[in-house]
């Protein structure tokens, strides 16, 4: 297998990282965590959901983070009456020709923004699954691949509930993370009057990277080191939320894979070819929250899924890192 070291340096990671980084941040004002945790999912090869309420820049950074890279993007606005076909493609008779021929949909993009998913049909948002976990899409017996890289970037309003339908389990442990951008600061919010006040920002955006760029990343990133105890420390987390007696239903195995992955990511946006404790749970509650549900006394007391996870991160020994080495000798 080829080693990290191999395929690209962390000096070169980083700088490339770093122009993407700083595209998206001259657009959302405020935000260093909320963009390099975007940049996290990227590099980790995920799919990202954005969820929060109206008018905080959900899809400006969904905009900004696509646009930053020489890549196709294609927009979804979901809606009540979008159907599967809008999605995946539809075969089309050619009268000329006398066969069926294959129309791609708004998926055969390599950043795909879904703007609202909450809005469509469960039967609309189940057409997503198969392109997410798989990189594909089967229509009519046959398969086709979908270009690399691949990221969804979804959004949703978690307030407005008239006319919505929530995500199924199904759904959202596909997406490697969910990330709720807030409301900026004064000093922030007094920027953004100022260089959002003559037009948007997106309109001089130039992009930052290539596709080629990102997908060599990718494959950086896969070829970050985890050592034994690392690994087991993301299983134990995961295996808490299992047994937890105010949750009914714990993080899924992909779940763990994807905290994993994403820790990868995270070590090497620092600059380290190996993953430490750390990253695992800086990254705990924004990769496991999501896909955790509360049993009704945790509602009713008003715990969330996100106090939860810190909670099991707070309980669970973080192991040493260097422990192995040093019985070792090394």
């Amino acid at each position: 297998m080829t080693t990290y070291e191999e395929q690209t340096t962390p000096t070169d990671l980083s700088a490339t990282a770093e122009g993407v980084r700083r595209a998206v941040e001259s657009v959302i004002e405020g935000k260093p965590e909320v963009v390099r945790l975007s940049l996290t999912v990227l590099l980790a090869g995920g799919h990202l959901l954005l969820e929060d309420v109206p008018g905080v820049g959900k899809t400006m950074l969904a905009k900004a983070l696509a646009k930053s890279i020489d890549c196709s993007v294609r927009r979804i606005q979901f809606t009540p009456d979008l159907l599967p076909s809008d999605i995946t493609g539809v075969s089309v008779y050619d009268q000329q020709r006398k066969e069926f021929e294959f129309k791609p949909g708004a998926v055969f993009a390599q950043i795909v923004i879904g703007d609202e998913i909450n809005r469509a049909s469960p039967k609309t948002q189940s057409a997503l699954l198969e392109s997410m976990e798989e990189r594909q899409v089967t229509a009519d017996g046959r398969t086709y691949e979908l270009p690399s890289p691949f990221m969804v970037i979804a959004t949703q309003n978690p307030v407005e509930m008239e006319g919505t339908y929530p995500l199924p389990e199904a759904q959202r442990d596909r997406f490697m993370a969910r990330v709720s951008v807030g409301y900026p600061s004064a000093e922030a919010e007094l920027r953004m009057l100022e260089s959002h006040g003559g037009g948007s920002p997106l309109d001089t955006l130039r992009p930052a990277a290539h596709a080629s760029d990102i997908v060599r990343l990718v494959e950086a990133v896969r070829g970050v080191h985890v050592s034994e105890v690392v690994r087991r420390y993301a299983v134990d987390l995961s295996a808490a939320t299992r047994t937890h007696p105010e949750l009914r239903l714990g993080a899924s195995p992909r779940a763990t894979l994807h905290l994993l992955r994403a820790a990868k990511a995270a070590a090497a946006l620092a600059g380290r070819a190996f993953v430490l404790p750390d990253d695992v749970q800086q990254l705990a509650v924004p990769v496991l929250a999501h896909r955790l549900l509360p049993t009704a006394q945790a509602q009713l007391n008003r715990r969330t899924p996100e106090q939860l996870v810190q909670d099991i991160v707070r309980r669970t020994p973080v192991p040493d890192p260097y422990a192995a080495q040093r019985l070792r000798g090394l």
